[in-house]
């Protein structure tokens, strides 16, 4: 097998990805490395501004994008915006579930108004969204992928409190595996990815603070911390061809954190 046959296995020409939380951190680099693997990628995020801004870049690089501002929580808007993707592009064969959020408290101190806008963020709309996209894909036996964002945090105890945030991200653990064994038959893979500390503004508060960061670079055995394009780097192998055996698993990219 040649080394251009080996990587056409990564190719995604003529599919249809949809990114949730595609604006920026790592959805921006999953969108970016599945439209550049030959997929039209639309993005859905709540940032109107910055994702404008990357659906124009995708553009003016020639390939095939569009841009959503939708809450994910909304599942009327979220349902009108999947159909709406099928219309124009014909269909849905990656979805990249990726929107979250984290309020972090601890579990005294948390009030309950809060651990619901985490647990609608995190875990319902990320079942909202694969069974939307499992809808399309099951039309017309399509099929697909769908990659969803768990957390090293959904397969450890943490390293600070941040109960909800744990709580929901290991709730994707165990909602990936079930969506993956109810929807093979459909030949729907469902896999997620458990990405470690990456360097986005979403986890930056933490890594301004001396003391934490000491902290996870203490517990990462490469001692780093992560970039989105390197949680990006799974995705893309997840929701491609070369995974095609592959459903059901949680991959972690962490640098070995949950090796200890």
């Amino acid at each position: 097998m040649t080394t251009n046959s080996v990587l056409s296995r990564f190719a995604l020409d003529g599919k249809v990805a949809v990114v949730t939380g595609g604006a920026s951190g790592i959805g921006r680099a999953a969108a970016d490395h599945i439209s550049s693997a030959g997929a039209a990628v639309c993005v859905i995020d709540r940032d109107a501004e910055r994702g404008t801004e990357f659906v124009a870049s995708i553009k003016k690089a020639g390939r095939k994008g569009a841009f959503f501002a939708v809450d994910v929580t909304d599942e009327q808007a979220m349902s009108r915006t999947f159909q709406s993707i099928c219309d124009e592009f014909g269909g849905i064969d990656v979805l990249v579930n990726n929107a979250g959020m984290a309020i972090r408290a601890s579990a005294l101190d948390m009030s309950v108004e809060d651990w619901n806008k985490v647990v609608a963020v995190n875990m319902t709309s990320m079942f909202v969204a694969a069974r939307l996209a499992a809808r399309h894909m099951a039309a017309g036996s399509r099929g697909g992928a769908i990659v969803n964002t768990a957390s090293i945090m959904g397969l450890s105890g943490g390293l600070y409190p941040n109960v909800a945030y744990q709580t929901t991200k290991g709730g994707v653990v165990n909602m990936t595996r079930a969506l993956a064994l109810e929807w093979a038959h459909l030949n729907i893979r469902v896999n997620a990815i458990a990405p470690t500390f990456v360097r986005t503004g979403f986890i930056q508060p933490l890594l301004d603070d001396a003391t934490r960061r000491e902290a996870i670079l203490a517990a990462t055995p490469l001692g780093r911390i992560a970039e989105p394009e390197e949680v990006a780097d799974a995705i893309l192998f997840l929701a491609s061809p070369a995974a095609a055996m592959i459903t059901g698993t949680i991959l972690p990219v962490d640098g070995g954190f949950l090796a200890r």
